[in-house]
């Protein structure tokens, strides 16, 4: 990692951060979407679950994704202090220590595995530590800061809470939880790349080699009209799975069809990738509606 300094506190640092400076540490919003699509696998897998081992799985599966968010900004502290959208992070600004951050993200990820290994299932405890491990190693550590894939190799650790939260309740995996797996995993290269189009400065400067850095800007959005093509068919698999109603496939259409006509509009969009910005936060929306409708909500 590059040498940089980060800011020291002035006050009483023995004493740790606040609840609330270890709650961002834990990436709230980023886990608010894995916890969601957790309770869509485990809503939707057969079968019943004691409604406490059911808060136990989610309870668990929260921690957990906080565990490996909370490491993840202790490895990437030196990049966090250069870009802009991460600089307030709570490592940066000196409100938690680096070391303590890395030891919080231990002990809630472990505690967080040997509690669902205990209270819920050996296969959903496995598939937890796998996806906090995978998160940590295979994306954090080896493939953010060495190759234009890591959002699309390393977006299988965001894909598989809803597998978890299927295991909670069957012990196993089917055919029908992988197809809410595939939905996230398509999903996650056309967001990040979103993102990453407006904020390709912060990636420049810090040497993250997102697409829109190596590639260029315009082979990205064609990777982004891929992956939304790709997206918009694999979305209705639930459907022909026989595991949501029509109201689902409706859902799934039109949304995915909204997502397409922004993918389309990033060729014409020359208001510093103004389009962009409106894909990717209309891509949280997009698999927000998926994930509700596919519950009959």
């Amino acid at each position: 990692m590059a040498n940089i300094n980060l800011p020291t506190l002035s006050y009483e640092d023995n004493l740790g951060g606040s609840v609330k400076d270890y709650f961002m540490l834990m990436k709230p919003r980023v886990m608010s979407l894995v916890v969601f699509t957790a309770i869509s696998g485990m809503l939707l897998a057969p079968g019943n679950i004691h409604p406490l081992i059911a808060f136990v799985s989610i309870l668990c599966i929260t921690i957990g994704a906080g565990s490996a968010a909370a490491i993840n900004m202790w490895y990437d502290r030196d990049i966090d202090a250069i870009m802009k959208r991460t600089q307030k992070r709570p490592i940066v600004t000196g409100a938690v220590k680096a070391d303590e951050a890395l030891a919080f993200g231990i002990i809630t990820g472990t505690m967080a595995v040997i509690m669902m290994a205990v209270s819920v299932n050996i296969i959903s405890a496995a598939l937890l530590a796998f996806t906090i491990l995978y998160y940590i190693y295979i994306y954090t550590i080896w493939l953010k800061r060495t190759s234009v894939q890591n959002v699309v190799i390393g977006g299988v650790s965001g894909a598989l809470p809803p597998i978890i939260g299927w295991a909670s309740v069957t012990g196993n995996i089917s055919w029908q939880a992988f197809s809410l797996f595939a939905i996230i995993f398509i999903w996650t290269p056309p967001h990040s790349w979103a993102l990453a189009l407006y904020r390709s400065d912060d990636y420049k400067n810090c040497n993250v080699p997102m697409m829109p850095v190596i590639k260029g800007v315009l082979y990205t959005k064609k990777q982004i009209m891929f992956y939304s093509i790709l997206m918009f068919f694999i979305s209705l698999w639930p459907y022909f799975l026989n595991i949501s109603s029509h109201l689902y496939l409706i859902t799934a259409i039109i949304s995915g069809l909204i997502f397409l006509y922004y993918a389309v509009n990033l060729f014409a969009d020359t208001e510093q990738n103004h389009v962009a910005k409106k894909l990717f936060w209309y891509s949280i929306f997009y698999l927000f509606s998926l994930s509700v409708k596919i519950l009959n909500f």
